[in-house]
Formats: C-alpha cells, sequence, structure tokens
C-alpha cells in the first residue's frame, strides 16, 4: 500500500499528496501508469490532478504548442485546470527536451514548473506528476528529471516497460533514484513486448532486487484506458 506524504503549498494551508512518475526509458508507460493512478485515487474519493511539466513532440495551436500525452493528463483531472499549469514547457518537434529547448529558443524554468505545482497543490488533494523520458534525461545544461523530482520534493513511482533488457534499466534506475536521495515508493511493471520469453521470471527477479513494493502489472492493452490500468495497479 502506498503512503501518502504530506507536500507543503506556499500559496495555501491545504496540504496535497504527491508521486513522481518515472520510466527506464521513452515509451514505457509512463502516461497510461499516470493516468491509472490518477483513476484509482478518484475512485477512493480523492480530488486529483496531473502534470506533466515537459513534453516534447507537440501539436501547434493558436493556443501553444499541446502534447497529447499531457492533455490526456488534464483531461483525467477531477477539476478544470489551464493547460499551461499541467504542461508549463511542450516544444513542438520530436526529440530530447533540452534538444527541443535549444531548438526552440526556450529554456527550461525549474522556478515556474515548481510554481505551476503549487497552485496545483493547493486545489486538489493529490498531484500526480509524469517525468519526460527517464530518470537521467537531461532537462538543460546542468539539470536533468531527477534534480525536477527532487526540487519538487516527490516520492518517485518507475514504471519499468518490460522487454529484453528491462532487468538492466530498472535496476540502474532505481539504484540511481536511491542514490539521488529520492524515495522510491514503489514500481509498477509494465508489458511493452507481448512476446518477451520468461515474462513471470523477469518480474520475480526483478521483485527480490527492487527494494521497493510491486504497485502492479500491467498487461499489453490493445485499448489502454485509465479504467483498465487502474484495474491493473494493486496499491
Amino acid at each position: 500500500m502506498l503512503k501518502y506524504p504530506l507536500i507543503s503549498c506556499d500559496e495555501s494551508d491545504k496540504t496535497a499528496h504527491g508521486y513522481f512518475i518515472t520510466g527506464t526509458d521513452t515509451d514505457c508507460g509512463k502516461t497510461e501508469v499516470t493516468l491509472g493512478l490518477m483513476r484509482l485515487l478518484q475512485q477512493r474519493g480523492l480530488s486529483v490532478v496531473g502534470m506533466k511539466p515537459v513534453a516534447s513532440g507537440a501539436v501547434t495551436t493558436a493556443d501553444g504548442p499541446r502534447n497529447e500525452d499531457a492533455a490526456r493528463i488534464s483531461q483525467q483531472a477531477s477539476l478544470q485546470v489551464d493547460y499551461d499549469l499541467v504542461n508549463p514547457f511542450a516544444y513542438a518537434p520530436p526529440i530530447a527536451p533540452h534538444l527541443a529547448a535549444e531548438q526552440v529558443g526556450r529554456k527550461i524554468d525549474f522556478w515556474r514548473i515548481r510554481a505551476s505545482y503549487q497552485v496545483l497543490a493547493s486545489r486538489a488533494e493529490c498531484v500526480i506528476v509524469e517525468g519526460v523520458g527517464g530518470w537521467r534525461v537531461p532537462l538543460g545544461k546542468d539539470q536533468t528529471v531527477s534534480d525536477l523530482a527532487g526540487l519538487l520534493e516527490l516520492p518517485v513511482i518507475l514504471v519499468v516497460g518490460l522487454k529484453l533488457g528491462c532487468i538492466n534499466h530498472a535496476l540502474l534506475t532505481a539504484e540511481s533514484i536511491v542514490a539521488s536521495g529520492m524515495e522510491l515508493a514503489g514500481w509498477v511493471a509494465n508489458v511493452t513486448d507481448s512476446r518477451m520469453l520468461e515474462l513471470d521470471a523477469n518480474i520475480e527477479t526483478l521483485k527480490q532486487r527492487i527494494k521497493a513494493p510491486l504497485l502492479g502489472v500491467v498487461p499489453r492493452l490493445a485499448k489502454p484506458t485509465a479504467k483498465a490500468v487502474a484495474d491493473c495497479l494493486t496499491l
């Protein structure tokens, strides 16, 4: 069972619970798990909002760049919030975020992200923040996703994309999270390759070696929905 540590909000006397969702790599299922966790907490009666602070691969609109994953997270929220709070930094180029930021000339500002998080935390009981790429993805010259999680002071949930090579990726990421001084609250196994051999044995190996609880196993879903993923989580 997950704990719900209190996160202080400078702009309000309220407190909010939150988690930072990271993954072993790109396309490991972070967004689906974020949506599923939001849905599960909503089913438990909590007001929940989500956040994807940085996203590359966005469509240019009259209102600015819009990322599909961030839009889905916004739509899943228990209350309506401005898109720019959910996704303060959206970049059209579908490349590494620090490169996209350089290409368009708009630096990722951690303090703006923190301010947006605090606004969301003042309005909802729980904020689920999805990172971009993996744990050590650069977000600037000297900043990475891990630094952003540290600034927000959120416990981390690791999404492991189950495919060949995932054991090494998962163990290195879990080790790095702990070495960063962050709390690894748990991990979710998400099947990204339905043809993976020895699936159960790989999960068991990770259970033995990751010093945090397994929070659920998500199978390869033809049409993933927040409810379908929430049903797979065993929090």
